[in-house]
């Protein structure tokens, strides 16, 4: 996969726009601020700044708690279905 890049040598830090933050380095736009961090933590992780560094950690692990959650409710709602559907066919047949 190839990714094209917009980025000229004298780009500004991020800029906002009304498309969202964008990339320095690539130019690519992002709704929120999180998003660009994380993208720039896996994308360029070599042009990243020791605070952007910091910044990216931080997003990983809010990001890896909210999968874990998602995770957690999601075998929860699917035990719940599996018994449902279990209950029903043993009060039916």
């Amino acid at each position: 996969m190839t990714e094209t890049t917009n980025a000229t040598t004298d780009a500004p830090d991020e800029t906002t726009g009304t498309d969202g933050v964008a990339c320095r380095t690539c130019g690519r736009t992002f709704p929120t601020d999180r998003l660009r961090v994380l993208h720039r933590g896996v994308r360029h992780p070599a042009e990243m700044t020791e605070a952007e560094r910091e910044s990216y950690r931080e997003a990983y692990l809010e990001e890896e708690a909210e999968i874990r959650s998602f995770r957690i409710r999601a075998l929860g709602v699917l035990v719940l279905l599996y018994f449902g559907f279990l209950i029903a066919y043993a009060l039916i047949a």
